[in-house]
């Protein structure tokens, strides 16, 4: 084809387009002509519906209100069949279920609360008040359920079940209130029970486990209704009468310095040894075990649960520390220095438990009353150390020793001493908290002190004697006696060597004294002086003097000698080897002149001993023995 016809081509096709686009263009027009007309008529229909919609809107807004006031109807009417409810089952009271007594309550304070919120309804004012006085009934049923489930279950522990609770060396051998056998009484207490650190307690069960989450449960509902005051006076009246009757049920009294005064001192020893058994058993036991159950109850309220155990606790206490005061003020003696230790001891032992118990400041009376007796008996028992050591220098018993043995002075106040020492600890700790110093070296001043006041003594009455040879064995007997007692206790580590060997010195000392008091004449009388010649010969008259004075001298001795006493074999047996020594080679040597006596008249009357027989005889002396009229020779 050629260009011609190609250009014919395209205007054909050029014109057939533009005709189609005309076309187009008119359809175009109608159509927004057609969709006009649509816009107008919907536009008039919607002003036609509008009041339509507006009524319809406002009758489901009504429905939406109806629902809503429905609702609340039914919530209310569903609250006062709860508070019905719960009223019927307050009315039926507690005792019957404890559990459903307490829910009932615990709707009653719901249902208050949700009244509270809807005061609008003029029903609901009646309700509210009427709830809140139920509310109040409740409460106070609750405070006599509380009272008589705690009265119930509150009754005093039987001795026996506390002895079951302490460490076998604490237990007495028979279980009896009161005055306890030795056992459990008088001889632990004349030297308390060492070692306790480790010692096992059984706190006792006070109140059955049972019963102390319903306890728990009232207390707490009775404490958020602000009756906290109520619950510590039932607590305070049921619990302390407990107590306190469990101490007396054990044997506690409670007494005072007169009543102390009045008492004999056999009765009064066991007495305090009870009461440091009754201090243990009271504090480690029923006070811990009273603690424990005032934790459970009053477990929401700590300033309540303090209160209700000091209120519990406090009478006693009281009553336990009365004796003890009594004891410490009481007029002092030596006797009752070992049981004021012991009572020191057990306070000393008892002091970190009764901090931590009576940590409360609800609680500082009794605490402080408890740390004042212990330095109280500090006091006391430094005071009559002071006064053992002056009764010691000014002891006037006038009663001798005739034979002179061992005072009982020098065995009293050894023994004395001895015991002291076994509460060193305790004295070092004593004097600790009395005075400032190094407290052994303390200890060792008042032991010298003692044993020098002793040995004063022991010297003014040694004066007694009339026979000076008998004043030398007597200060023998007792020095020897001190130091051997000395020697083999703990005291010897205090006084030391040098003071044992000193005073063996002067033991040795009394014994030469006694050896030349008394043998001296016989010794002087069997020595050979001659007849004044040089030649040492003796006339026959000379020779039968000799042996009449040393008869007449050795038998008086023994007669007289015998019946003294050397207490200890051991120096008994080295006094009589001493006086042998230097007596039986003195006769023997005069023995060279019997011949003078056998040939002349009765020579039995002057030679009565040989050497074995002053040997046998001389085995006699020290023995203590009394003669009769046919032993006397």
């Amino acid at each position: 084809m050629g260009v011609p016809q190609a250009m014919d081509s395209l205007k054909t096709r050029a014109a057939s387009i533009r005709e189609s686009l005309h076309k187009s263009q008119t359809i175009t027009d109608s159509m927004v002509s057609i969709l006009g007309s649509f816009d107008h008529r919907l536009s008039a229909l919607e002003t036609a519906m509008r009041p339509t919609q507006i009524r319809t809107h406002s009758i489901r807004r009504a429905h939406e209100n109806i629902d809503k006031t429905l609702k609340v109807t039914e919530d209310i009417l569903a609250e006062f069949e709860l508070s019905r409810k719960a009223e019927a089952k307050i009315l039926r009271g507690p005792h019957e279920d404890l559990e459903s007594y307490l829910d009932a309550i615990n709707q009653l304070k719901r249902n208050i609360n949700f009244f509270s919120k809807n005061k609008g309804f003029k029903s609901t004012h009646g309700v509210f008040s009427h709830a809140n006085n139920l509310l109040s009934k409740a409460i106070l049923k609750l405070e006599d359920e509380f009272r008589q489930i705690l009265s119930n279950y509150s009754k005093p522990i039987e001795p026996d079940r506390l002895f079951d609770c302490l460490p076998n060396n604490l237990r007495p051998s028979s279980s009896v209130s009161g005055n306890h056998d030795e056992s459990g009484g008088k001889k632990q207490s004349e030297h308390p029970v060492k070692g306790l650190e480790k010692a096992v307690f059984t706190t006792p069960t006070l109140i059955p486990p049972r019963v102390l989450p319903l306890l728990h449960d009232l207390a707490q509902q009775m404490i958020q209704a602000g009756h906290q005051q109520q619950l510590f006076t039932i607590y305070g009246d049921v619990r302390c009468s407990v107590v306190e009757h469990s101490l007396r049920k054990l044997g506690v009294e409670k007494l005072n310095k007169d009543d102390v005064q009045k008492m004999q001192w056999e009765v009064l020893e066991a007495k305090i040894g009870n009461w440091i058994h009754y201090m243990r058993i009271a504090v480690k036991l029923l006070f811990t075990g009273e603690k424990k159950i005032c934790d459970q109850i009053f477990e929401d309220s700590d300033s309540l649960r303090e209160q209700c155990f000091a209120n519990a606790s406090m009478n006693s206490v009281a009553m336990l520390l009365s004796f003890g005061e009594a004891i410490a003020k009481s007029k002092r003696s030596p006797e009752k220095l070992f049981v004021l230790l012991d009572m020191y001891e057990i306070m000393r032992e008892l002091q970190p438990e009764i901090a931590i118990l009576f940590a409360s400041k609800h609680c500082t009376e009794m605490r402080d009353s408890a740390f004042n007796l212990t330095k109280r008996l500090a006091n006391t028992a430094q005071e009559t150390f002071g006064d053992f050591e002056e009764a010691v220098e000014k002891d006037a018993t006038k009663t001798a020793v005739l034979d002179g043995t061992v005072h009982p002075l020098t065995s009293y106040v050894i023994n004395y001493v001895k015991f002291l020492f076994d509460y060193q600890s305790t004295l070092k700790q004593l004097f600790e908290e009395v005075e400032e110093g190094d407290p052994e070296a303390q200890l060792a001043t008042l032991t010298t002190r003692i044993m020098t006041a002793l040995q004063n003594n022991l010297d003014g009455k040694s004066k007694q004697y009339k026979d000076p040879a008998l004043t030398q064995l007597f200060l023998m007997n007792n020095i020897h006696y001190i130091v051997r007692s000395i020697r083999r206790s703990e005291a010897k580590d205090l006084l030391g060597d040098d003071w044992v060997q000193i005073h063996r010195r002067i033991v040795q000392q009394h014994a030469n004294q006694y050896k030349r008091i008394s043998w001296a004449k016989i010794l002087q009388c069997l020595t050979v002086q001659g007849d004044g010649t040089g030649g040492g010969n003796l006339s026959r008259a000379m020779v039968k003097d000799r042996y009449k004075t040393f008869n007449v001298n050795f038998e008086e001795l023994h007669q007289r000698q015998s019946q003294w006493t050397v207490p200890d074999s051991e120096l008994r047996e080295s006094l009589r080897l001493a006086v042998a020594e230097v007596l039986l080679p003195a006769y023997r040597s005069v023995l060279c002149y019997r011949p003078l006596i056998e040939n002349g008249k009765n020579p039995q009357k002057y030679i009565r001993y040989t050497p074995e027989d002053l040997e046998r005889m001389l085995n006699e002396f020290f023995e203590g023995k009394i003669w009769n009229d046919q032993q006397k020779r």
